[in-house]
């Protein structure tokens, strides 16, 4: 199974979208905090709808407190800042696919901790998509690869 993981997000309809996306596929999903916005807000709930209440969530109060739950397994960051696409990648069972909070992706310390990186490869003069499509994209591909189709 792979499972996403939301590194301090800010804003409420990403959130609430990629767990809307996760209940769909499957896919657990971690909240790095804090979030930048509260939780019972009426755009999140709007934006996840019923699914919210259908996907495996799992909130950290911290970084270091992520890093401690997940230590047996690897982590996955998508972001901007390397060359390896998504798609030349070998994901495996059981990967977080890592990714930023949208106004500032994660800080040097937290790219340096991961070196598993991936990217989506982008026109020129294009600096990323949204998050929510972001994730839907590297996760299909991740599911894709580990996931024998009955």
């Amino acid at each position: 199974m792979i499972e996403i993981a939301l590194y301090q997000p800010d804003i409420p309809q990403n959130t609430g979208t990629i767990l809307r996306t996760a209940a769909c596929l499957g896919t657990p999903v971690h909240i790095i905090e804090p979030a930048g916005f509260r939780w019972s807000i009426a755009s999140f709930r709007r934006a996840g709808m019923d699914y919210i209440d259908h996907v495996k969530l799992v909130r950290h109060n911290c970084y270091d407190d992520f890093v401690e739950a997940t230590a047996q397994q690897r982590i996955v960051l998508a972001t901007t800042k390397t060359t390896k696409s998504y798609l030349d990648f070998e994901f495996q069972s059981g990967d977080i696919i890592l990714f930023g909070r949208e106004s500032a992706g994660v800080p040097k310390n937290v790219h340096d901790n991961h070196p598993k990186q991936v990217t989506i490869k982008m026109q020129a003069n294009t600096r990323s998509l949204n998050l929510a499509v972001s994730a839907g994209m590297i996760s299909a591909e991740a599911l894709r690869q580990t996931t024998k189709i009955k």
